[in-house]
């Protein structure tokens, strides 16, 4: 007695056997994730599982959310600074304006009740530090790299002329801490979901949405990938420098305005150093190419999520803190490398196909 079951489909008239075909479903989802963005998912299911393995408390909820606001103040420079090497040029001077802004924030809260003062004071600090970026190089026409790097100490000396001997700015306005602190939906039985985290969220989707489908975002990457082709077809290269680095310094300046929510102070320096650096890592472990014209927001969140990870892993493990200075560097010569050698190996691609 003969089944025709499904296994017997599965040969053909020749009797040689047809390989199962992948769900629609599940081919659409992985056809969506780029190389890049599933190398990272990856490394970070290895990293949770090696971290688990060592220690109980890293699947607890409180420990899982305390991630995100963690990661919330590195996450909105890394998204600034997407777009900026995206556009082909680089910003050393984010966490100084993220610095100058936290500053700035606090002092305006001195002087009204209102947070939204405060946050006001901080974003717009930081667009006009950003823009002024944008002006050196394009004006001035100094390289980004350098340009950057001159305003990173201006703005640093800045922060701290700002603070008053240079010590943090106490803030007291609750409304305004909630930003940093506050979370939503916390019971007796959940912690809730920080607030800084869905900023970090609704920003990173919407500067998402707007580098894939406006003409900006367009623009952005057209920049990058061929800055002359991009001025042939009518796109203000010195406007849109401009403006990307407007908004980097603006996401910049909100990262200070979270870090003062956060320590209820403004803080010339602790806080936002070495965020530069971080974020720049971040962007570039998302597989973004320091040329410019290729990466996402959405890639370099899951670098920032890994990055996160590994530092809260170290620190439930108990590793110094030194120590973690170290993983960073590391991270951040191994996302050069790994930039370089897709490179290398597109440019082979290109010379054979050509």
């Amino acid at each position: 007695m003969s089944v025709n079951g499904p296994e017997s489909r599965e040969v053909k008239a020749g009797g040689t056997a047809r390989r199962p075909e992948i769900p629609g479903a599940v081919r659409h989802v992985f056809s969506r994730v780029d190389t890049e963005s599933l190398s990272l998912i990856i490394a970070l299911a290895i990293l949770v599982i090696a971290i688990a393995s060592q220690t109980d408390k890293f699947f607890l909820p409180r420990n899982l959310l305390n991630i995100g606001q963690n990661v919330s103040v590195l996450g909105l420079v890394a998204v600034g600074e997407t777009i900026v090497i995206l556009a082909g040029a680089l910003d050393i001077s984010v966490g100084s304006i993220a610095g100058v802004a936290s500053v700035t924030a606090a002092i305006a809260l001195q002087h009204t009740s209102l947070a939204g003062g405060g946050v006001a004071a901080g974003l717009m600090v930081g667009l006009a530090f950003g823009v002024a970026n944008g002006l050196v190089v394009t004006v001035l026409r100094v390289n980004p790299v350098i340009a950057t790097l001159a305003t990173f100490a201006a703005f640093r000396g800045i922060a701290f002329l700002l603070a008053p001997g240079g010590k943090p700015v106490g803030v007291s306005n609750e409304g305004f801490i909630n930003i940093g602190v506050g979370r939503i939906f916390d019971t007796d039985t959940f912690p809730g979901i920080p607030v800084s985290l869905l900023l970090l969220i609704g920003v990173a989707a919407a500067v998402e949405v707007m580098l894939r489908y406006t003409d900006f975002g367009r623009s952005i990457y057209a920049m990058g990938g061929n800055p002359a082709a991009a001025r042939l077809a009518g796109i203000s290269l010195n406007r849109m420098r401009i403006a990307i680095y407007g908004s980097s310094g603006a996401l910049a300046g909100l990262a200070g305005i979270v870090v003062t929510a956060r320590v209820t102070a403004g803080e010339p320096a602790s806080g936002t150093q070495g965020l530069e650096l971080q974020a720049i890592t971040a962007v570039l472990l998302g597989g973004a190419a320091l040329t410019g014209g290729k990466g996402s927001v959405i890639a370099t969140m899951l670098a920032v999520l890994l990055v996160g990870t590994l530092t809260d892993g170290m620190n439930l493990l108990g590793i110094q803190t030194f120590y973690q200075d170290v993983a960073q560097g590391l991270l951040l010569i191994t996302a050069v490398a790994i930039g370089q050698y897709r490179a290398a190996r597109a440019e082979r691609a290109r010379t054979r196909t050509g």
